[in-house]
């Protein structure tokens, strides 16, 4: 079976996460990995602060707390999203308001978002799908004209490029994941980058149990979102390698670009002109031309020995988010039908032009 993704960890991996455990360093709380890996990535984002968390969910949950939503508050999000965009917002008792995609990059639709703001509207997530940024210029020049607090999800995009600005540098705050099937990885693990000192401090406190001085006295009602320092060392080492894993990801899409670009019925991801798009999956839908369903195609590429994913269930067909008393579960025909026919290839930056060829071969075959 050829997997959707397999991460790409080296001797130098071992050794890091070795170290760390020779010297002690197990906990958030000893050690120089994880201070090392918050100001590297945070630097590399653009961004003064990193706070480290234990996982990308978390990250969103903390973020949201930080931003001081709570109930009655509602919080704009892509509809086309893992669930774990909406969770942070609703954990925290906001009410997630999908903004549905547009055609072009799957990402949520800048021009929707102005209707959808009310009096109630507090903060917007965009997710940068896929790896394709949203247009963060456009988004931040709204969100400051309707004083919204803007929180990147960025699980999928580290390393993608706004006019040569890095995803995460725009919004109040930005999440990123390290799960197994990111662009780099901690196992579990994520991360909040901020420019804001106060922002910054906020998130570590909560980050910590709300612990203050004297030590066992709370004043906040934190949480236990400490990343190790062993993963630490982990992502400090995948992180100095993070534009070779980028460059193997934009190879493996330009690969599957020529081969499958002319295949009839198959709409491949695009790269806007002020983009640098790092191709976290790559995506693709299956249009009625093909001849197949999506299903369909992924049924027989599975029996080739293929792995495929689906795209996300959009928010706005979500039970648990539909079951909030007054949630818009409806208005998003584009991420509906992103649903119904997308599905994503092997992506993993290993992946060998033979193992190209014999995707691409068997999605051709499928159609014949």
């Amino acid at each position: 079976m050829i997997p959707v993704f397999e991460p790409l960890i080296g001797d130098q991996e071992i050794t890091y996460v070795t170290d760390a455990l020779r010297r002690g360093e197990i906990s958030g709380n000893f050690g120089t990995y994880l201070d090392r890996f918050e100001k590297g990535f945070a630097e590399y984002c653009g961004c003064k602060h990193g706070i480290a968390v234990t996982s990308g969910t978390t990250a969103l949950h903390l973020a949201v707390d930080a931003a001081g939503v709570g109930e009655g508050d509602e919080v704009l999000v892509s509809a086309s999203t893992n669930i774990a965009t909406a969770l942070g917002v609703y954990h925290n008792g906001g009410m997630p308001v999908p903004v549905d995609s547009e055609n072009l990059t799957w990402n949520l639709d800048l021009d929707l978002i102005e209707a959808l703001i009310t009096p109630r509207t507090k903060a917007i997530i965009p997710v940068h799908l896929f790896g394709h940024p949203v247009d963060m210029d456009r988004l931040m020049e709204i969100a400051k004209r309707h004083n919204l607090v803007v929180i990147e999800d960025c699980a999928e995009s580290h390393g993608a490029t706004v006019r040569g600005r890095m995803t995460g540098s725009f919004g109040n705050m930005a999440c990123y994941s390290f799960y197994a099937n990111k662009v780099i990885t901690t196992g579990e693990g994520g991360m909040v980058t901020t420019n804001d000192d106060e922002l910054a401090e906020r998130l570590r406190l909560l980050r910590n149990l709300g612990f203050t001085k004297p030590r066992f006295r709370h004043e906040v009602a934190g949480y236990n979102f400490r990343m190790t320092s062993y993963q630490a060392a982990m992502g400090l080492a995948q992180f100095e390698k993070i534009e070779q894993i980028i460059a193997d990801k934009r190879r493996v899409a330009a690969a599957y670009n020529s081969l499958l670009g002319k295949v009839p019925g198959l709409r491949l991801p695009v790269e806007l002109n002020w983009a640098r798009n790092v191709y976290w999956m790559y995506a693709l839908t299956v249009e009625p031309e093909f001849g197949l369903t999506r299903d369909e195609l992924a049924s027989r590429l599975a029996k080739a020995g293929i792995e495929t994913r689906t795209f996300f269930c959009p928010m706005n067909q979500q039970p648990i988010l539909k079951e909030m008393p007054g949630f818009q579960s409806d208005g998003c025909p584009v991420a509906d039908g992103l649903w119904e026919r997308g599905l994503y290839l092997p992506s993993a930056p290993s992946l060998s032009d033979e193992k190209l060829q014999y995707v691409t071969d068997a999605i051709v075959k499928a159609r014949s």
